[in-house]
């Protein structure tokens, strides 16, 4: 017969070794793993032979550990205690978490989604703090990466090691000064596409579906200029003739410096929250995207915008 050795021994033959210390009875033993007395023997002949000692003798009718069978399962217990304490779940504690979360998103997410997330966790997890990652078009990449934890923005990932949630949907509108003559009245997109334009370009790293729209229509707009981003449009086109598209919600910050108009060109777009398996079992993770959509649901409703989206 083979000698076992400590390496071809399983945790079912060191647990049946502890219930024996704990136990002296090889009966009471049995009956806790639920098999018969000589199974019990079998798996402790074994154990004899890989540690090379009795373990176990017996005296005046009781079962006695060897000195150096409780020196084996002293080690033994913590082994199988620290081997039970990863399988059982982590708890987590909010206000006593220390952790860093890298957050990749862009302008839109870091102007309406950043700010509730981020007041809501000096509240309730002061110890969480947050990286925010100028994700561009490369947000997958990030997340399969492992250089970002959590992906905001209207990109959704195809493949079985990603997961998400939708955010919100949104849509586009026209900003302009509310001194403009087309600002009374709904745009047609003749007007739409005729007027001079502020287009925001992202750097060329990103095209916006409203864009797309048109150009899939064989139409372009009248662009007398180009900014890398929405950030301070609003000053840009105040006492011109220029118009804007945004989203509806990036429009509302710039309060009652420009007039909102719904576009003839809307595009609606959703934005979704998105991780991976890395991740997805993590107790704070998870408790952080619960986090996420709840302080989207609870943003105050934006006129003429759709609401948030809680499934997905």
């Amino acid at each position: 017969m083979k000698q076992p050795t400590l390496l071809t021994m399983d945790f079912a033959a060191l647990r049946t070794l502890r219930l024996l210390y704990e136990n002296r009875s090889f009966t009471e033993t049995a009956v806790l793993l639920g098999v018969n007395q000589s199974a019990v023997s079998y798996t402790i002949e074994k154990l004899r032979r890989a540690f090379s000692d009795p373990l176990f003798f017996r005296q005046g009718g009781k079962v006695v550990p060897t000195e150096r069978c409780g020196i084996i399962v002293a080690s033994v217990m913590r082994m199988l205690d620290e081997i039970e304490a990863l399988a059982t779940p982590v708890s987590f504690d909010p206000a006593a978490a220390e952790q860093t979360v890298t957050i990749a998103c862009n302008f839109y997410e870091r102007q309406i989604i950043l700010p509730g997330v981020v007041k809501a966790l000096r509240e309730r997890a002061p110890g969480i703090r947050i990286t925010a990652l100028n994700s561009t078009t490369q947000g997958i990449q990030l997340l399969k990466m492992s250089d970002a934890d959590l992906l905001i923005g209207p990109l959704q990932a195809d493949g079985h090691e990603f997961y998400s949630r939708t955010l919100l949907s949104e849509r586009y509108v026209c900003v302009m000064d509310s001194a403009n003559p087309l600002a009374d009245r709904p745009l047609t997109l003749e007007q739409y596409v005729a007027v001079p334009h502020a287009t925001v370009t992202y750097g060329g790293t990103w095209r916006s579906r409203y864009l797309l729209q048109l150009e899939s229509l064989g139409l372009k707009l009248n662009t007398v200029l180009e900014v890398p981003s929405p950030a301070g449009l609003e000053r840009v086109i105040s006492g011109t003739d220029l118009i804007a598209t945004v989203p509806s919600r990036i429009a509302e910050t710039y309060g009652d410096a420009v007039k909102i108009i719904d576009s003839p060109c809307p595009s609606p777009f959703e934005v979704y929250l998105v991780w991976t398996t890395r991740t997805h079992k993590s107790a704070m993770h998870d408790w952080l995207r619960k986090l996420i959509l709840e302080c989207v649901a609870s943003q105050p409703r934006v006129v003429g915008a759709p609401s948030p989206i809680l499934e997905g």
